[in-house]
């Protein structure tokens, strides 16, 4: 994909992944390049063993590559050790996860709050951006509500405002409706449509098809490499 390099967020170049199985060397990624620019809305897609987990971790900094390069917003994460992934995975990712992963005996503000905390943003600062965040996901009357107290589709809005708190330079996505009903997940990919909108670039993996389609560009990965890299026509599924 060519672009003006200014207006790329990410950009990977012959990302190999090798792990040592015993004896057999598995690759899980193959030699994988890929642009995406600010403000695009990417899924990834892919059969189980494709590779996209693999993908999912190196782009979230929870992993780096066996070799090849991985710059995120104008960074060498492909390079980092530990402790600077962990800075640069708190700066510049927002994760929305199937699970929620939130903390059950806080409430909504407080699970917004902890990007923030480790940020060291001060508590007062941090309460004022939690509450903006939960209230652009439409969740600021709930705030003071534990995660058993919402419906799962309000713990997926949590999630998302806890994503956005840090104003990263992505929002990874991993199967965000998985754990969802239909008209619930329709609703919370509406969100991430609005997000969209809103400027932020979002990155969805997903192994079904109808949520992949809510994206401008789909990616599809089989046995480690890229086998196609589509722009949709239209918007929505």
């Amino acid at each position: 994909m060519s672009g003006n390099q200014d207006s790329l967020v990410i950009q990977i170049r012959d990302l190999r992944k090798i792990y040592q199985m015993g004896v057999n060397a598995v690759h899980a990624l193959a030699g994988i390049s890929l642009d995406i620019r600010r403000n695009e809305y990417v899924a990834i897609m892919g059969p189980s063993g494709s590779g996209k987990s693999t993908l999912l971790n190196i782009l979230g900094c929870l992993d780096v590559p066996t070799s090849g390069s991985y710059m995120l917003n104008g960074q060498l994460a492909s390079e980092m050790d530990d402790d600077e992934l962990a800075r640069i995975r708190n700066r510049e990712i927002g994760f929305v996860f199937q699970t929620f992963n939130l903390l059950p005996r806080s409430n909504a503000l407080h699970n917004v709050e902890l990007p923030l905390i480790y940020s060291g943003v001060p508590p007062r600062e941090r309460a004022e951006r939690a509450k903006r965040a939960l209230e652009a996901v439409g969740l600021g009357e709930r705030m003071h509500h534990r995660p058993n107290e919402l419906s799962g589709g309000q713990r997926q809005r949590v999630a998302i405002a806890r994503a956005l708190v840090n104003d990263p330079a992505i929002i990874l996505a991993d199967e965000p409706t998985g754990a969802l009903d239909t008209r619930t997940g329709e609703e919370i990919m509406e969100l991430f449509n609005r997000l969209h909108r809103d400027g932020n670039t979002i990155i969805v993996v997903t192994h079904e098809e109808h949520i992949a389609r809510y994206s401008h560009r789909i990616v599809r990965l089989r046995d480690g490499r890229i086998e196609s890299d589509d722009r949709l026509a239209g918007v929505g599924p």
